[in-house]
């Protein structure tokens, strides 16, 4: 096997998010297997210090302040993006928010900015990268989609039907762009140990119990867990890999649960 085909030198890789968590992960992968990386974040002191990590991390990055859902906003930052980085060949779209509220206690203005934020976000995002990489010849797409993209769960109802829906783009524009060699695939990451999550991983507590359980691999996920799939997912080496969604989940999807003693 010829190992060049996981690198990504000379290639411009946007990760919309990546000032921290899975997204500042993937992004460092990346780096690291020879891409130029950009990011967004809608707060700027979240960009700079985003900054300094990749900087320590001995990457140079680029941050740009933007919302992925201002359609407007996103044209101007790719078309800034294209004259002073480079044309967009990888766009990972990792931006996303959750509201974890109960469907009956949710109203309608909450709802709305999960799905904006989630799926009308990354279909933003998609559309306006997409004619830079059709007229290069080709580009990848990563959508980050969600164990909630196939399985249901309590409070999430606005982030799952986002999520799902972010499954069914994923596998449309795989569809529609394939004629022009862009490929368009999903990572749909497991329980992933994060700062976010700390709280929720104390040992004894019930959710973390519940997680270990329900987990074939009975550990929570590891950032770096999703370096190797989302390095796969931009690189050669998947040029006919189209409309997949990869889980990165230690077994989830697979696992039924344990029997009661």
């Amino acid at each position: 096997m010829n190992s060049d085909l996981f690198r990504l030198d000379g290639k411009v890789a946007l990760v919309t998010g990546a000032s921290y968590g899975i997204g500042m992960a993937m992004a460092k992968a990346l780096a690291q297997a020879g891409a130029t990386i950009v990011f967004n974040d809608r707060n700027q002191e979240k960009i700079e210090t985003a900054l300094h990590e990749y900087r320590d991390s001995g990457i140079e990055a680029r941050g740009y302040l933007f919302d992925v859902t201002d359609e407007k906003a996103v044209r101007k930052h790719i078309d800034k993006i294209s004259s002073e980085v480079g044309v967009i060949d990888i766009l990972v779209n990792n931006a996303g928010i959750i509201k974890r509220i109960p469907a009956l206690e949710m109203n309608a203005a909450e709802f709305r900015e999960v799905i904006d934020i989630d799926l009308t976000g990354p279909f933003i995002m998609s559309r306006a990268v997409a004619p830079g990489m059709i007229k290069k010849g080709g580009g990848k797409i990563i959508n980050i989609c969600s164990m909630m993209s196939e399985l249901g769960r309590e409070t999430v109802s606005a982030y799952a039907s986002a999520k799902g829906g972010l499954k069914m783009l994923t596998r449309n524009l795989a569809c529609e762009w394939a004629e022009f060699n862009i490929q368009v695939n999903g990572i749909g990451p497991g329980y992933i140990a994060t700062p976010q999550t700390a709280p929720l991983r104390e040992e004894g507590h019930p959710f973390n119990t519940f997680i270990i359980g329900r987990t074939p691999a009975a550990r929570w996920g590891r950032p770096q867990d999703l370096e190797g799939p989302a390095v796969f997912l931009a690189s050669g080496a998947s040029d006919f890999v189209n409309g997949h969604i990869l889980y990165v989940d230690g077994g989830i999807l697979a696992y039924l649960g344990k029997q009661p003693k």
